[in-house]
């Protein structure tokens, strides 16, 4: 695997995190709590790799989300491009204390947090895979 080979492991891993986050949802509304706390940390694992080859790949390559395409799709991506990087940043520290919260037994904390951290992380993951095809698919 080469470095131009991040791209498509990070799409990999930003799908997985998605299936992760909504498996993990899933569990806990049907109450099944080991099973939720399974899948939420593969999610977080999940999402914790896409991280580091992210960023690995960044520092490595010329840091590229210029968009070739045109007409409303160029204004499309940057919509989805702007909202995405923001999300992004500001939801790791949140998972950190979800996260924290959910393993120390303070699910009201827990709760109250990942109530609107499931649908950012979410967004930031689906959003992620749609940035990517827009700029090595289509």
């Amino acid at each position: 695997m080469t470095v131009q080979d991040l791209p498509t492991l990070n799409v990999g891993l930003n799908a997985l995190a998605s299936i992760f986050l909504l498996s993990g949802w899933w569990a806990i509304k049907v109450k099944k709590i080991s099973l939720h706390k399974k899948f939420m940390l593969m999610a977080f694992t999940t999402s914790s790799c896409f991280l580091a080859s992210y960023l690995y790949y960044h520092f490595n390559v010329k840091f590229v989300t210029t968009y070739e395409g045109e007409g409303i799709w160029r204004y499309v991506y940057y919509t989805i491009l702007f909202t995405h990087i923001p999300a992004a940043t500001f939801s790791v520290p949140p998972v950190f204390l979800a996260l924290w919260h959910g393993l120390k037994g303070n699910f009201a904390k827990h709760t109250r947090i990942t109530r609107w951290l499931l649908p950012l992380w979410l967004y930031v993951s689906v959003t992620g895979i749609i940035v990517y095809f827009m700029l090595y698919v289509f």
